[in-house]
């Protein structure tokens, strides 16, 4: 008798253990694939390899997914999962600012330095959010640029929300929308990689990792009985992994032009 409790015990303490993991990878494990790109960026001081639009598709992905909870509840953990990457996309946007804004004073400097002699100061125009100039957008001087824009993109989506909250097609296109959004980051490297006609550049172990990461938050999505959205997204962002994948085996298998020609940008949604 107290073996068959002792052993329930141990089951019972295995099965806790296993939800806090799974509910930790959950949480966590979307940002793990930007640690090492921050940390690049820190250490090379060039911000070039990394485009700023997949913070924004973030961003507005988390931000619509928390306003969805509202209208149609879902896991605590998919919630933080939200809060954590909206607090690494706002990380990666700061280096990425103060590093992009540091490189263009450093040419400038050079370059004044060369055509007038004199090391003097040097001022780079400012490109703010609040001048509306859509020409700009997205490329701000300043992160608090892009905080303002996060924000007043907040209050318009959560006004409207309140607005329409008793509208089922409103709530269900928002969450929608949301997981729609973030299953799209891959395809912006699969439409580069088919453009170079190369995957040359790219890291294969990332897309290891995204295809791991994403199988398995399908997975989870599943089993949870999480709404429908996310899973049906969550097998799209699958299927674009699957799809770069056989794009590497692909051009590998049957080079389309010779390497030494191929262009290749990592600067991917997925951030490389």
């Amino acid at each position: 008798m107290m073996d068959e409790e002792l052993l329930d015990q141990l089951v019972s303490g295995f099965g806790i253990l296993v939800t806090w993991v799974a509910a930790g990878a959950m949480i966590f494990g979307g940002v793990v694939p930007y640690v090492p790109q921050y940390r690049h960026i820190r250490r090379s001081q060039n911000a070039e390899g990394f485009s700023t639009y997949v913070c924004l598709v973030l961003l507005v992905a988390n931000i619509l997914r928390i306003l969805f909870r509202f209208g149609r509840y879902f896991e605590t953990v998919l919630l933080w999962q939200s809060i954590v990457m909206i607090c690494t996309m706002l990380a990666m946007l700061n280096l990425c600012t103060n590093v992009r804004v540091a490189s263009e004073l450093s040419t400038k400097r050079r370059s004044f330095i060369v055509t007038d002699g004199k090391d003097e100061e040097i001022r780079v125009h400012k490109r703010l959010f609040l001048d509306f100039d859509w020409s700009y957008f997205w490329l701000w001087s300043r992160f608090m640029d892009y905080v303002q824009c996060v924000l007043a993109f907040t209050l318009v989506a959560a006004y409207l929300t309140y607005l329409l909250l008793d509208s089922t097609l409103f709530v269900e296109t928002l969450g929608f929308l949301a997981v729609f959004t973030e299953a799209m980051l891959g395809t912006p490297q699969l439409y580069c990689n088919h453009q170079n006609k190369s995957t040359e550049g790219m890291s294969v172990k990332m897309v290891l990792m995204w295809t791991s990461g994403d199988t398995f938050k399908t997975i989870y999505f599943l089993l949870t009985q999480a709404p429908v959205q996310f899973w049906t997204c969550g097998l799209l962002q699958v299927l674009v992994d699957f799809a770069i994948l056989f794009q590497v085996y692909y051009y590998s298998r049957y080079p389309q032009k010779p390497a030494s020609h191929t262009v290749s940008h990592t600067s991917s949604a997925k951030a490389l």
